[in-house]
C-alpha cells in the first residue's frame, strides 16, 4: 500500500468516525441532558427520601406500641381491596410504621402510628418523587416505548464517547494544552473545543463504566441478557434486578423475586394470617438487616414468609425465609448469589451511587456533570461551525463502502447493542444509498455525490 493510499484511508476513517460522533451527539444530547440530571438526583434517594418522610420519623408515643400484626391489619384496612405486600422494619420504636399495600395492580405506601393505629399518610408507589425520577431516568415516563428510546440513546452514547476518544487522540500535538487540560483564554471556538474534548477524555471511565452497568436494567439488552443468564446458571434463581418497562416498582421490592412480579402473586391473607407478623417481625429486628427491611407473605409459588433486605447496596442484601409459625428454615446471602449475579449486583450498586458511601455519590455527580458539559458544549461547537441552510455535519468526502475492518467493527457494535445496531444499519443505508441521490438533501447533510471522490484539499488537510 502506498503513503497516498494509507493517507486516503486514515482520512477517510477519520471522517466517517467524526460523522458517527456527530449523529450520535446530535440525537443523545436531549436524553443525555435528561439522564444526568434525574440520575444525579437519584444518586441521593436514601438523603432524599429521609428528608421527606422526617415528620413520620419521630411520633408521640403514650405507651407501647402495637403489634405488627394490629399495624399491618390498620394499614391494609385503609386501601379497599387492599392485600399486604410488606411491613418495613421501623428504624426506631417511635418512627411510624411503613407497610406496602397492594390492590388492583398498583402499591400504596401507608404509614401508620405504632401505637395508635392511625394512618398518618398514604401514598401511592408511583407518585412518590423519588420514584417519579426513577421513571423519568429509566422510562422518561413512556413505559416500554420510553425505555426503548433510553436504550437507543445509551447505545450511541457509548459510540459517542468511543468515537470521541478517538478523534481527541493527540497526533502532533505539541504539549499538553488542549489534550489534557483546557486553553481557557484562547476563547472562541477553540475554548469549546477544548473544554469538550479534555472534558470527555477526563470523565469517559466514569462515563462508559455508568452506560454499561445500565444495560441489564434495558428493555432488549436486558431481557437478552436474562436469557444468557438463564442458559448459563439454570439452577439459579430469577435475577432480582428489573429490567425497565417490566417493573412492578420502580424500587423492584420482590419484583422478580421468586419468580413473581409485584404483589399481585402473594395469596391474599385472612386476617388471621397476619399473626404470623408478631412471631417473624421481632426475629427480624435481631438480624441487622441493612435498611430497608421488608416482612413479605408468602407468594403463590413459595408458600414461606420472608424478611429481607432491600438495600441499594445490593451486595448487603440478603433473604432470611420463615414459616407461619415463626420457624426459621433458610438463608440466602449475597455469597448464594451465582458469580454472574454479583458482578451485576456490585455495577449495579455503584452505578446508583451507594456501592461505597458519600464518595461514590459524588463520583456520579462528576459524571453528570460532565456529561451534561459535554452535551452543552457540543451544541455550542456545532452551532458556531453550522455553516447556513446546512445541518453541518462533518462532510464524507467520497462514497466508496466502509473498509472491512470497520465494517467489522460496527457490526460487532450492532451484536451486542441490538437495538443501536438496527438504528445504525438505518442510518448507514440512509447515509450511502438514498440521501446521496436526493441533491436538496444531500447537500444538507453534506453528503458527497455518486461517484465524487476525495478532494486533494481535503488529503493535504487530514493526512
Amino acid at each position: 500500500m502506498t503513503d497516498h493510499d494509507k493517507a486516503t484511508r486514515r482520512i477517510l476513517l477519520h471522517r466517517t468516525l467524526w460523522r458517527w460522533h456527530f449523529y450520535a451527539g446530535l440525537f443523545c444530547v436531549p436524553f443525555v441532558l435528561i439522564l444526568a440530571i434525574t440520575g444525579a438526583i437519584y444518586l441521593f434517594k436514601p438523603q432524599v427520601n429521609a428528608w421527606l418522610d422526617q415528620p413520620y420519623a419521630h411520633v408521640a408515643l403514650s405507651g407501647p406500641a402495637a403489634s405488627p400484626e394490629a399495624q399491618a391489619l390498620a394499614a391494609v384496612g385503609s386501601i379497599p381491596a387492599g392485600r399486604l405486600k410488606a411491613y418495613q422494619l421501623p428504624d426506631a420504636p417511635d418512627q411510624a410504621v411503613q407497610v406496602l399495600v397492594s390492590a388492583k395492580g398498583e402499591d400504596t405506601r401507608v404509614w401508620v402510628h405504632p401505637q395508635t393505629l392511625q394512618v398518618l399518610k398514604a401514598v401511592p408507589e408511583k407518585g412518590r418523587f423519588m420514584q417519579v425520577v426513577h421513571c423519568i431516568h429509566g422510562e422518561l415516563l413512556m413505559g416500554k416505548t420510553g425505555s426503548i428510546l433510553v436504550e437507543l440513546a445509551g447505545s450511541w452514547a457509548l459510540i459517542m464517547v468511543l468515537t470521541g476518544l478517538y478523534l481527541w487522540w493527540p497526533r502532533g500535538a505539541q504539549g499538553l494544552a488542549g489534550v489534557v487540560y483546557p486553553r481557557l483564554g484562547r476563547g472562541g471556538r477553540l475554548f469549546w473545543r477544548d473544554i469538550h474534548a479534555v472534558t470527555g477524555v477526563w470523565i469517559s471511565s466514569l462515563a462508559l463504566f455508568l452506560l454499561l452497568t445500565a444495560l441489564p436494567w434495558t428493555q432488549v439488552w436486558g431481557q437478552a441478557f436474562k436469557e444468557v443468564r438463564r442458559m448459563a446458571v439454570p439452577a439459579a434463581v430469577p435475577a432480582d434486578w428489573p429490567t425497565a418497562g417490566n417493573r412492578a416498582q420502580p424500587d423492584d421490592l420482590h419484583a422478580e423475586h421468586r419468580g413473581m412480579k409485584g404483589m399481585a402473586n402473594h395469596d391474599h391473607l385472612m386476617p388471621g394470617q397476619y399473626a404470623a407478623l408478631n412471631l417473624i417481625v421481632p426475629q427480624a429486628q435481631t438480624l441487622n438487616l441493612a435498611y430497608p427491611a421488608l416482612v413479605s407473605p408468602p407468594g403463590k409459588r413459595a408458600k414461606t414468609w420472608t424478611a429481607k433486605s432491600d438495600s441499594q447496596d445490593r451486595p448487603l442484601r440478603e433473604e432470611y425465609r420463615f414459616t407461619a409459625r415463626g420457624e426459621r428454615i433458610g438463608h440466602d446471602g449475597f455469597a448464594d448469589k451465582p458469580l454472574l449475579d454479583r458482578v451485576v449486583s456490585v455495577g449495579v450498586a455503584a452505578h446508583e451511587g451507594q456501592l461505597f458511601g458519600l464518595p461514590n455519590q459524588l463520583l456520579g455527580v462528576i459524571a453528570a456533570l460532565g456529561m451534561s458539559t459535554l452535551s452543552v458544549s457540543g451544541v455550542v461547537m456545532w452551532w458556531k461551525r453550522r455553516p447556513e441552510s446546512r445541518l453541518g455535519a462533518p462532510e464524507t468526502l467520497d462514497t466508496r463502502p466502509l473498509s472491512i475492518g470497520l465494517g467489522l467493527l460496527a457490526l460487532a457494535f450492532a451484536v451486542f447493542l441490538p437495538v443501536m445496531g438496527i438504528s445504525l444499519a438505518i442510518v448507514i443505508l440512509l447515509d450511502r444509498l438514498v440521501f446521496p441521490f436526493i441533491p436538496g438533501l444531500r447537500t444538507w447533510l453534506g453528503l458527497a455525490g455518486p461517484g465524487e471522490g476525495l478532494a486533494p484539499s481535503h488529503r493535504r488537510r487530514f493526512a
